[in-house]
């Protein structure tokens, strides 16, 4: 099996990687960073989301395992103490994954080509002064004019990300959906959105059409994941259900739920 060993540079990540290194050369891995069949992330998700987009290309080909060395995260299984039982899971491998699904963005400008990007949690796009304002469609029909700070469009596995800071919901990553959450609507008399999150079914789209003038759009920011686009005279973006996947080396179940529960409520105080 090729395995790449993708950590980040903190110390405790590094001391991990090289234990882990050590135990796969002992037992005949091939380490490959530029073709892996597995690629285990050692950080968090941070990690794994710079890991994703590094492979991003090699989608179809990749599994991946995270290792947290620090708070347990969405996408990381394994501790750092458990590297032993990592491995023998590795060596036992029949190839079995779950995957998730991925956020297409397209971003069309005025004056240059088309961007394409791939999200794995999340992507925003927002006025650094002033209100932004967009025309939404969902699936080619109108839908409503929005005014405010930004919009957020998140995947499944991004609701419990940036998405829940802004209102979003939580959804469990099993359904193929993505989610439209606004970020500082404005609401009265006169302007009105739905001032709630949109819950958009995989076979229908959203598309932002950018209503500033070509000069108030320099100052709009565009993020994709952790990338941020500064200063883009965008006229639209289209997001749609990915027809990539991202998939996990599954050697253990960990209940979505009960990661929900430990990460934002943790534990009940007995009263």
């Amino acid at each position: 099996m090729r395995v790449a060993i993708y950590a980040n540079p903190g110390s405790k990540s590094q001391s991990v990687k090289e234990k882990l290194e050590k135990k796969m050369r002992d037992r005949h891995f091939i380490l490959d960073m530029e073709n892996p069949e597995i690629v285990v992330t050692i950080g968090g998700d941070g990690t794994l989301l710079s890991a994703f987009h590094h492979y991003r290309k090699q989608l179809d080909q990749i599994r991946f395992v995270g290792v947290h060395t620090g708070h347990l995260g969405f996408y990381t299984d394994w501790r750092d103490d458990e590297i032993d039982d990592l491995v023998i899971s590795l060596q036992s491998d029949n190839r079995q994954s779950v995957s998730y699904p991925l956020l297409d963005v397209w971003v069309t400008y005025k004056s240059r080509q088309p961007s394409h990007y791939l999200a794995l949690n999340e992507s925003t796009i927002k006025r650094t002064s002033s209100t932004m304002v967009t025309d939404v469609y969902v699936g080619g029909e109108k839908f409503e004019r929005f005014r405010g700070d930004g919009l957020c469009i998140s995947t499944p596995t991004g609701s419990t990300a940036y998405n829940k800071s802004v209102g979003g919901a939580v959804i469990h990553p099993d359904m193929d959906v993505l989610q439209l959450a606004e970020i500082g609507s404005i609401n009265n008399r006169v302007f009105r959105t739905l001032a709630s999150p949109m819950i958009i079914a995989s076979n229908d789209w959203i598309t932002l059409s950018l209503m500033e003038s070509r000069e108030r759009k320099e100052d709009l920011m565009l993020t994709v994941d952790s990338k941020s686009y500064y200063n883009r005279d965008i006229e639209q973006i289209r997001y749609k259900i990915a027809k990539e996947r991202i998939r996990f080396a599954k050697y253990r179940h960990n209940h979505f739920w009960h990661r929900v529960q430990e990460a934002f409520i943790g534990e009940e105080d007995g009263n």
